[in-house]
């Protein structure tokens, strides 16, 4: 039987400060043992979005107590864990300093190996938290910061098929609700509202959603929005009615765009079980689940999505995806530094900015 792996996953790309234990079970499923995150909210709602040099501060004032808690609620200790992974990447660099450099120097003080773990993979990863799930997947990641589809082959090996041009979808909804005062963090300010209003009251842009292909444009949207607003000023119905409306065009966009992807996918892979997983923090969104759910079984496609406390910024992913790379032999040196910005498909063209050919 083999041994079962148990590793030390932390995260600090942006600001969540979390620590985690996770244990890999001898048939290769997961084991959250612990998973502690400490949320920055309340430091940065006054400001509308991240502060990074606060954020900075916050990890560093956090991360020590946050680590301790997950081995305490694990009940474990640092000679028992096989291995500590890090975030190195991508994300603010600041941020990313912390937790990288508090992982690498508790690998060299324990004498464990080393995982710099890219955030998007730990995403790509993550619904095998709860999940057994088999290579190859169709992966919608949708965060805050990224918006891709990904045809995951394997650990390590990513083929990007669509991406964002402009904005990433987690950007769109901060913006949305920032435009119209709903409040911070954006994308669950904008799915609670949108319950109140009229959702096909606003007649919305629907950028690149014609275009061959699976990217993604969310700027024009964006701005169709921000014209909205200077005419609503303190309407709350209407208020309400434009988060409706902004919701349900980015389900009709992805909702369209994935079907492209399916059919990409189909050409990939030869598999009669086509797997779709959805994982990021917009995953969260309950309304955008049950459209992306729908569309996945009428496509014959198993819809698979990270849980809950698993789609925003959390350690777990990344202990699990360091276990994932430790047993591919693909470990990282103490001297290995943080990325700001780190593609799952390095072979993919950069997309985002003004003025693409598509």
């Amino acid at each position: 039987m083999e041994k079962k792996l148990i590793f030390l996953g932390i995260e600090t790309s942006c600001d969540e400060t979390a620590a985690s234990i996770v244990q890999e079970n001898s048939d290769g499923s997961a084991n959250v043992l612990s998973s502690v995150v400490s949320s920055q909210v309340k430091e940065h709602e006054k400001f509308g979005g991240v502060v990074p040099e606060l954020a900075a501060r916050s990890h560093v004032e956090n991360i020590d107590f946050i680590i301790s808690k997950a081995l305490r609620d694990a009940k474990t200790n640092f000679e028992k864990i096989d291995g500590v992974a890090a975030t190195a990447g991508p994300g603010l660099v600041v941020c990313l300093t912390v937790g990288l450099n508090f992982g690498k120097a508790i690998a060299g003080f324990a004498k464990k190996p080393f995982v710099a773990v890219n955030h998007l993979e730990g995403h790509a990863l993550s619904p095998a938290l709860n999940n057994k799930i088999e290579f190859p997947y169709l992966l919608l990641l949708i965060s805050g910061g990224h918006s891709q589809y990904l045809i995951v082959k394997d650990v390590n090996n990513y083929k990007q098929i669509g991406t964002t041009i402009d904005d990433a979808l987690g950007e769109a909804f901060d913006k949305t609700s920032k435009m119209l005062n709903l409040g911070y963090p954006g994308g669950p300010a904008v799915e609670k509202f949108a319950k109140q209003g009229d959702k096909n009251f606003y007649k919305l842009p629907e950028p690149i959603i014609n275009k061959a292909g699976c990217n993604l444009s969310f700027a024009g949207l964006k701005t169709a929005v921000l014209i909205q607003s200077k005419k609503i000023k303190n309407d709350k119905k209407l208020k309400f009615n434009l988060a409706a409306s902004f919701q349900e065009t980015i389900i009709k966009i992805l909702n369209k765009k994935t079907k492209v992807a399916f059919n990409e996918f189909k050409r990939y892979s030869k598999k009669e079980n086509n797997v779709f997983v959805v994982a990021g923090g917009v995953a969260a969104n309950q309304s955008i689940r049950k459209s992306l759910k729908n569309i996945a079984e009428e496509n014959n496609f198993k819809p698979i999505f990270s849980k809950i406390e698993f789609c925003g910024d959390n350690a777990a992913m990344i202990a699990w995806a360091g276990i994932q790379r430790y047993k591919k032999k693909l470990l990282d040196d103490l001297s290995v530094e943080p990325k700001s910005r780190w593609p799952l498909d390095k072979s993919a063209p950069y997309m985002k900015g003004p003025g693409l050919k598509l």
